[in-house]
């Protein structure tokens, strides 16, 4: 008998984008006339840049030319793209290397394949509310999950444990789902944490670009020690519109090792064992991102959901609502007005304003009583959202 991974019986229903369709597809059939304005997923509106769009010609232009064609890539990444991801890192007073810096085709790729390096008698710590995939992919690895809470009162920010253990710890900063950001102080907490404790840190920086407080690292390796401890994973995908594109990178110290295991030597294992590398085009466009110019039009491009989240705040703000977020992240987290549980507050707004949130709930039960709002959408629509909003909640 074929034995089956019964660890998939342990997740939860994937029902939330499902039941956020099923509501939408039954609120349209019922009202034809009206437009939703949908501020819920957290796909990007705002097309490629310049920049990148002509480094993808022109290297599609290259797979015509026998002289310019390129076959198989690095498994770890083009040697032009990873010292690039470097120089990057070195202009935010990161000291990486290029042999650190691993091409990947995304940040949620990376997330759940990063666990291979690991024992699984390892536990996880992992804050509540959080990105879904987190658990899920600790869950179908059969994985012991420990939750800490974070709450209004700590800022959706969770703080290193009293109990010490050694274990597999993810941070999230700028957060998605609550846009919550971590000080320097409270990063260099956790990163001593994860010193005493033999632990490694998995850091996903994939809203790093956001970040508008000079005091918020844009990434783990600005603190003390944390090339003896962290894992750094980040995605171009809502830096530079790459969510149909998909790319992003990982970086793992080379000092970095366990039991006498150097990660960076078994990543490079693991990843010419088990992926052919991402395409030449791609990692063409890649490098793009991080040229002279397509950086300023990154800056230009973030600079738009900046705007939105300005403009929203500023309704929410009218509209005497708690959130949290927008400021440093593309996402702003709002509390539910009159105790409104997640999906009520969700189904009020849909059929009151015709908005629609990502209930709080499906981030976890941490999240209930609370709405996420996507500042990805169209400029127009933020505005228009917020105006309804306001008109909502002050009637």
């Amino acid at each position: 008998m074929c034995m089956m991974n019964h660890h998939y019986e342990e997740l939860e229903e994937s029902y939330l984008f499902a039941g956020i369709a099923d509501r939408i597809r039954r609120y349209s059939a019922a009202h034809p006339q009206q437009r939703i304005l949908r501020l819920g997923i957290g796909d990007v509106s705002q097309p490629l840049t310049e920049s990148v769009i002509q480094a993808l010609h022109e290297a599609v232009d290259d797979q015509a030319v026998k002289k310019t064609f390129h076959g198989y890539m690095p498994e770890c990444g083009s040697e032009d793209l990873r010292k690039t991801i470097a120089a990057y890192y070195r202009k935010k007073g990161c000291n990486i290397g290029e042999q650190e810096v691993f091409v990947s085709s995304g940040a949620s790729d990376e997330l759940g394949d990063i666990l291979h390096l690991f024992d699984r008698s390892i536990p996880v710590l992992l804050s509540q509310p959080a990105y879904p995939a987190y658990a899920d992919a600790n869950i179908m690895d059969g994985r012991k999950i420990i939750y800490l809470w974070a709450e209004e009162g700590n800022g959706f920010r969770v703080f290193p444990p009293k109990e010490e253990m050694t274990s597999l710890i993810y941070i999230c900063s700028p957060n998605n789902p609550t846009g919550a950001v971590y000080e320097k102080e409270l990063l260099q907490a956790w990163v001593d944490y994860a010193i005493r404790t033999d632990s490694i840190i998995l850091f996903d920086a994939a809203y790093e670009a956001y970040i508008a407080d000079e005091d918020i690292p844009h990434s783990i390796f600005e603190l003390r020690g944390a090339k003896d401890c962290a894992i750094e994973i980040c995605s171009l995908s809502k830096t530079a519109g790459f969510t149909g594109t998909r790319c992003g990178y990982t970086v793992i110290p080379e000092k970095l090792t366990r039991e006498g295991m150097n990660l960076n030597t078994m990543w490079i294992r693991n990843r010419t064992t088990r992926t052919n590398g991402v395409s030449y085009i791609l990692q063409k466009g890649a490098e793009a991102v991080f040229s002279e110019k397509g950086q300023k039009e990154v800056k230009n491009l973030i600079g738009i959901y900046r705007h939105n989240a300005k403009i929203f705040m500023r309704a929410l703000d009218e509209a005497g609502l708690w959130y949290i977020g927008g400021r440093n992240a593309p996402y702003i987290w709002v509390r539910c007005p009159n105790g409104m549980s997640s999906w009520d507050y969700f189904d009020f707004l849909l059929e009151k304003a015709q908005i629609v949130g990502t209930p709080g709930s499906g981030f976890g039960p941490a999240g209930e009583g609370y709405i996420r709002f996507s500042m990805f959408a169209d400029a127009k629509d933020i505005e228009e959202a917020g105006s309804r909003i306001i008109q909502m909640e002050l009637k």
